[in-house]
């Protein structure tokens, strides 16, 4: 594993434990074998300890006594309560750059909008989402709000997790996505804090609604392979 010197060597580790959470390599229920992940690595089991702790403030694992640690259960209420703490900060985020955001800040918006439109040209449904929460996450320094930032930063891996589901969706939810983003979007750029907030929790409702549907789909599927595996033997 290439390690980069602007993270430390834990950060690495989780990111790259975190990338497979993500990704569905690693599954649900799905134990984080240290020893393992040290060898693959070539690192110590201390620095793996230390990345689980950073995973589990990210909500990508749980940490139990004795049994260690286990990659976390993706449910309809986990999903729920996510968007729902989510919505709220993202709420308090857009409202707070519609306050503060300066010339620059409205040019970088529209390269934002720009670069999301040919992702939805190009039905890229992982980029365009990885595109508006780092655009979210770039609003730190106009929110000035160290407890928003850090609540950001732990729930991005999970959201991100989220979202990796719904890369079946079709184009035309794509499309709607973007023009409610376009709606937040253009709510900040005349500065009208409440309404980019209630267009937020637009945004946010039709991204769980979509994940809700993928993974009742993904349900799906796993009990009709499991209920084959039983017949097959």
């Amino acid at each position: 594993m290439a390690f980069l010197a602007a993270e430390s060597l834990s950060e690495q580790i989780a990111r790259h434990i975190g990338e497979q959470i993500i990704t569905g390599e690693l599954v649900e229920g799905e134990r984080i074998q240290e020893l393992r992940i040290a060898k693959d690595l070539n690192v110590s089991r201390g620095s793996v300890r230390e990345a689980l702790l950073i995973l589990e403030r990210s909500y990508l694992i749980k940490i139990y006594p004795r049994r260690g640690a286990m990659v976390s259960e993706l449910s309809v209420q986990q999903i729920k309560s996510l968007f729902e703490a989510g919505t709220l900060m993202l709420g308090a985020m857009v409202h707070r750059t519609s306050e503060t955001w300066r010339q620059t800040d409205g040019e970088r918006m529209n390269l934002v909008l720009a670069e999301l439109s040919v992702h939805v040209k190009a039905g890229d449904i992982e980029h365009f989402y990885d595109t508006v929460f780092a655009f979210l996450q770039s609003t730190h320094t106009l929110v000035g709000n160290a407890y928003l930032r850090d609540i950001f930063d732990n729930l991005l891996p999970a959201f991100r997790r989220s979202y990796f589901l719904t890369l079946n969706t079709s184009k035309r939810e794509l499309q709607e996505a973007y023009d409610l983003f376009k709606l937040v979007i253009d709510a900040i750029m005349i500065r009208k804090g409440e309404q980019s907030a209630v267009f937020m929790e637009d945004f946010c409702r039709h991204l769980r609604n979509l994940v809700l549907d993928s993974l009742a789909r993904m349900k799906q599927i796993e009990l009709a392979w499991a209920q084959r595996s039983r017949r097959g033997k």
